[in-house]
């Protein structure tokens, strides 16, 4: 994964296209290296699993 793909992934659950989406610990730093780029980046909520992968999920009201 690239940060181009990582983008448009962020973008889709902005946009209500996705639900969640499934991170593996193997891209995560990718992943979150541009969703803390991201002027909405408080939006997504990251909620980790066993194992080391994240879903995230993007929320309407910015997380505190």
């Amino acid at each position: 994964m690239d940060k181009q793909l990582a983008n448009e992934m962020l973008e889709s659950l902005k946009n209500g296209e996705m639900n969640e989406y499934h991170v593996p610990k193997e891209v995560f730093l990718t992943f979150r290296t541009a969703l803390v780029e991201r002027e909405d980046f408080k939006h997504f909520r990251g909620i980790a699993q066993q194992g080391g992968s994240v879903i995230y999920r993007y929320m309407q009201v910015p997380r505190s």
